[in-house]
């Protein structure tokens, strides 16, 4: 029986990620708390609780240490793992600027379930394909994040709140691009140097994105499973998930969507309190993608900015150590943001001749 349920459980979890509003209607299916605040759920919420306490006792016992091991130990050394930091705001760009420009041109603001209408779509739309422009080259970084942030706070008008709650990591992102930049590989390091956030604010951009992740993923364990039980159940009729009678458990589309959304919410708790966030997210990999095969590119776009999060995530490890690695990466590695005074900028002297700047000043 253990056997078994253990087995349910990776499947149970592909039905958690796998978002039930981007592929059935859920504007027939408003939130029902009364459903919440039954034995069951309330149970299993409990239950996610005292593990997410234990598990926080017993890394504090560890000294705060996990189990995987760091790059260090397979040969990275610190200038390569600078380095890995100095590209990692390119590659989440990409991962965000995909969906971004996608919903842009379908009329959707951040995922096909927020279909925006009347006024909200024309200006809405365009500013996502802009904003998507501006990370994916990497010009005007923190200005775009601004916007990005603005365009958040508006879905709460245009989609209503619990539909953009559910993307609140997009809000993370925001926050993650106005603190770090884009990095040194981007055409806004090469021109726009004055426009790069101080270094000293790098520190809190990765704890910030864990955290509006870890938001978004309790918000869609509510908003579609233990808040919303008739549209888990209508998603589960239309698509057959449930799988709980091959592994011999009896269990009822209610039971297993409320397992699914326990285990959402145990991820998302465990990331916002920064609980072995490596060694969970390696776990939740797999589940994460099981269900691609079956809703194909909607998902994979869709997904693109968690996959990112996620691979930053199961890099990232804590200490003072690691921080100085990343301020380097993103500010001093490949091209500083901060030109050096030998570079000098070019200006015409009084005759129109161009000079250097250092050169003019010393008469050369």
């Amino acid at each position: 029986m253990i056997r078994r349920l253990l087995a349910l459980l990776p499947l149970s979890a592909s039905v958690a990620f796998a978002h039930e509003k981007w592929f059935h209607d859920a504007t027939r299916f408003p939130l029902r708390w009364d459903l919440f605040f039954t034995p069951l759920p309330l149970a299993l919420v409990g239950a996610v609780l005292i593990v997410t306490l234990l598990a926080w006792l017993f890394q504090r016992a560890r000294g705060g240490q996990g189990f995987l091991p760091g790059f260090l130990v397979f040969g990275a050394t610190q200038p390569r793992l600078t380095l890995l930091y100095a590209v990692i705001p390119a590659i989440l760009a990409v991962h965000l600027a995909v969906p971004l420009l996608v919903n842009g041109v379908e009329g959707t603001l951040f995922s096909p379930n927020n279909e925006l209408q009347g006024g909200w779509a024309y200006p809405l739309g365009l500013l996502q394909v802009g904003v998507a422009l501006a990370l994916f080259y990497g010009g005007f970084t923190r200005i775009a994040a601004l916007v990005l942030g603005a365009m958040w706070i508006a879905g709460l008008f245009a989609a209503g709140f619990s539909d953009t709650l559910d993307n609140i990591h997009y809000l993370g992102f925001a926050v993650f691009f106005w603190l770090a930049g884009r990095g040194p590989i981007s055409v806004g390091r090469l021109v726009l140097p004055r426009m790069e956030p101080p270094a000293d604010l790098a520190r809190f951009a990765v704890p910030a994105l864990r955290i509006f992740t870890a938001l978004s993923l309790i918000s869609v364990a509510f908003s579609e499973k233990f808040a919303n039980l008739p549209l888990a159940t209508s998603f589960l009729g239309e698509y057959p998930l449930n799988v709980a009678a091959n592994f011999g458990l009896g269990l009822s589309d209610t039971n297993f969507a409320l397992l699914a959304g326990a285990i959402e919410l145990l991820v998302g708790l465990f990331l916002l309190f920064n609980i072995f966030p490596r060694e969970i997210i390696l776990i939740a990999w797999l589940p994460f993608n099981l269900t691609l095969t079956v809703f194909r590119w909607q998902e994979l776009v869709g997904h693109l900015p968690y996959y990112g999060i996620m691979a930053l995530l199961l890099v990232w490890w804590q200490g003072r150590e690691n921080e100085d690695a990343w301020r380097r990466g993103l500010h001093e590695s490949i091209v500083p943001s901060r030109p050096h005074a030998d570079e000098g900028a070019v200006l015409p002297d009084d005759h129109g001749v161009k000079t250097k700047r250092g050169a003019a000043a010393s008469g050369d």
